[in-house]
């Protein structure tokens, strides 16, 4: 199977899901269990529905986080389900292990695999088309995902982590560094070299800026790094939060940023930001000096984006992003250069 990353990324899913079936007894599921494909983009999710049950099944990209590091995520999880901040439960194998490493002839290396409790609701938006609702709802379900990610800050930041937990950092190696977390972002072909030697002016000023904010606490800390509509699932006891895969330290305004990133552009932009930010607010402190650093945290998300793109390149969602997302970021670097 070395031309797995060569296939389709439907003949991929069928080799993945091929994977899951041969493994679905680790938790228990009968031989009738039904495996139906969620979502394949960073990770392949699959519903698995055995009986009147419904469970979400994740199969993890090779190589993007060891062992330490999901089992981290997931003990995030339950400690913040414990404290009232509702995550899908995780489903423990037969064994009580929170996951499994798991091999198979269709898929070319060891893939970690786990359980999630399946959520009934319906996402906020997605990133390819934006928030759903009309304008006054959107801005409304924006107010609670504020307070939400307030909730979700003030927890990181008491919270005594077990030991061994280990997170990726989204801090300066991380961002503008000389291998960022999801990238050489400046090695994307869609840029030409005038387009390259900005970005590289921008990383160097933002360096310099991360460096004189800081990390302290009021600013830094355990962020969840996904917090964008399609992970916001409405349900019946309110905003749901889903996907901690890219969790890890970071500041504060880098997750703002996460949720507020793809709004930009968007008329009601302004009341979106406003009434999250009321939200947020309501929770945990933002002072004003911080809040004024959201633009330089907007551009820091964006460059990530372009990393992501540069290396997710033979996706589908890669291609299709691609030139929306440099025409838009290369505007935010060049804004952001000529501001005093």
């Amino acid at each position: 199977m070395s031309g797995f990353y060569e296939l389709s990324p439907q003949a991929q899913v069928a080799c993945i899901q091929r994977l899951v079936e041969e493994n679905l007894h680790l938790w228990g599921f009968g031989a009738d269990a039904v495996v139906r494909l969620v979502k394949y983009r960073e990770n392949a999710v699959f519903a698995v529905t055995d009986g009147a049950q419904r469970f979400a099944l994740r199969v993890h990209r090779a190589g993007y986080h060891s062992d330490k590091a999901l089992r981290s995520e997931l003990q995030w999880m339950e400690a913040l389900n414990r404290d009232g901040i509702q995550t899908p439960a995780v489903v423990p194998a037969v064994d009580g292990e929170m996951f499994k490493v798991v091999s198979g002839s269709s898929v070319p290396e060891p893939r970690q695999v786990d359980v999630l409790e399946w959520i009934n609701g319906e996402p906020l938006g997605s990133v390819e088309e934006g928030a759903n609702g009309d304008p006054a709802a959107v801005v409304a379900n924006y107010r609670v995902a504020g307070e939400l990610m307030a909730k979700l800050h003030n927890h990181a930041q008491r919270w005594l982590r077990p030991e061994g937990f280990v997170r990726h950092a989204w801090d300066i190696d991380g961002i503008v560094g000389d291998d960022p977390l999801w990238g050489r972002y400046w090695e994307l072909q869609a840029l030409s070299e005038d387009q390259r030697a900005l970005v590289h002016r921008a990383r160097e000023k933002a360096r310099a800026e991360l460096l004189e904010f800081g990390q302290q606490e009021d600013r830094y800390g355990l962020i969840h790094c996904d917090f964008l509509p399609e992970n916001l699932l409405r349900t019946q006891d309110g905003i749901q939060l889903i996907d901690f895969d890219d969790a890890g330290s970071g500041w504060h305004l880098f997750d703002i940023a996460t949720s507020l990133f793809f709004l930009q552009g968007e008329q009601s932009f302004e009341a979106v930001l406003d009434s999250f930010l009321t939200g947020y607010r309501s929770f945990r402190p933002l002072p004003a000096e911080h809040e004024m650093k959201l633009p330089l945290f907007l551009l820091l998300r964006g460059l990530v984006y372009l990393g992501w793109a540069h290396t997710r390149r033979e996706t589908e969602t890669a291609q299709a992003l691609t030139p929306m997302l440099t025409e838009s970021v290369m505007a935010q670097v060049e804004h952001y250069l000529e501001a005093v």
